[in-house]
């Protein structure tokens, strides 16, 4: 709750039971930005849905802020055109990609169409590999196999 009136982008990577997708949240602007390398809606996952306006409800009441009962469901979700996988298993490194991606420039909006830097409708094996291969080296550095 520090800085609760501070604009950020808060990145929640989600596992459906079988898939990796990633959910970026603007708590300020109630915007919850839905990344999925399978192009699902979001709707395909009803509990994720409510789990999260949950929590964006919770830190508006820790915020003080008050709104009509209209307004008390006007979070907005924004279902994001991605990059797509071509298989069943580099989801969990589409979902590093995107939030990579996204840090790497800074922003706090997502564009409805990807960024335009990153634009493409499937990432190259060689992208998919670089993500991994920095994944690789972070676990590394972590020190997390010894």
């Amino acid at each position: 709750m520090d800085n609760k009136d501070a604009e950020k982008l808060f990145f929640i990577p989600f596992n459906t039971g079988g898939h990796w997708l990633l959910l970026a949240i603007n708590p300020i602007r109630e915007i919850v930005y839905y990344l999925d390398s399978l192009g699902n809606n979001w709707t395909t996952y009803p509990v994720m849905k409510v789990l999260i306006d949950t929590v964006l409800q919770a830190f508006r009441a820790q915020r003080d802020i008050q709104t009509s009962r209209r307004g008390a469901n006007s979070i907005t979700w924004i279902k994001v055109a991605c990059p797509q996988q071509r298989n069943q298993i580099d989801c969990g490194y589409f979902m590093l990609r995107f939030m990579r991606d996204t840090l790497a420039l800074g922003r706090l909006m997502i564009p409805t169409d990807y960024f335009e830097e990153f634009k493409c409708a499937f990432y190259t094996k060689d992208q998919v590999d670089e993500i991994k291969e920095e994944w690789c080296q972070f676990m590394i550095e972590l020190n997390v196999f010894s």
